[in-house]
């Protein structure tokens, strides 16, 4: 999905999205326990001062529990001096995520995720019904909200579906459409 929203925010001219993902705070063994899909080798890990480089954000994360995974809290955590001096106050970011099952916090991930961003002063971006029809598709299984794209990753072996990638995809564009009107 990721990549995907990646490839939407790129169409947007003027507009060159990266990559990053946060540190790994899990031991290689419990990794293993939880059967933790492998990092991406070709994402670069992200420094929370690195956040500074950027217009916008778009947040990605499987939830735990119903909430943002305990790597990206730890990683917002250490933001700590970016909110101190609300160094990313004013830049808009939205949130996309993967939850295990429909109970799994599709929305909840975002919507509790939200308070990250009110503490920066940053400007949550959701997706609201912009997407059409895709968004009240009923036919198949679909992930995703008003909030933001999301996906159904099961025990972590189910991919995105089609109609799932294509959100993640509108989503990026859309926010980078938005970033880049922002910022004049």
């Amino acid at each position: 999905m990721a990549r995907e929203i990646q490839r939407g925010a790129n169409t947007v001219q003027g507009v060159e999205a990266t990559l990053w993902q946060v540190p790994e705070t899990l031991s290689n063994s419990i990794l293993n326990k939880v059967k933790a899909n492998p990092k991406a080798d070709d994402v670069p890990v992200i420094l929370p001062e690195q956040l500074l480089e950027a217009d916008g954000f778009l947040f990605g994360f499987p939830s735990r529990f119903g909430v943002m995974a305990s790597q990206f809290k730890a990683f917002f955590d250490a933001t700590h001096e970016l909110w101190a001096t609300q160094a990313l106050a004013g830049k808009p970011a939205g949130f996309f995520w993967s939850t295990g099952f429909y109970g799994g916090g599709q929305e909840l991930a975002a919507f509790t995720a939200i308070t990250q961003l009110a503490h920066h002063g940053m400007l949550f971006v959701p997706l609201g019904y912009t997407f059409g029809s895709g968004m009240f598709e009923m036919g198949e299984v679909k992930g995703g909200s008003s909030y933001g794209a999301g996906t159904f990753a099961a025990d972590g072996s189910r991919q995105p579906s089609e109609l799932e990638l294509q959100q993640a995809f509108y989503q990026g564009k859309y926010v980078s459409e938005i970033t880049k009107k922002l910022k004049g």
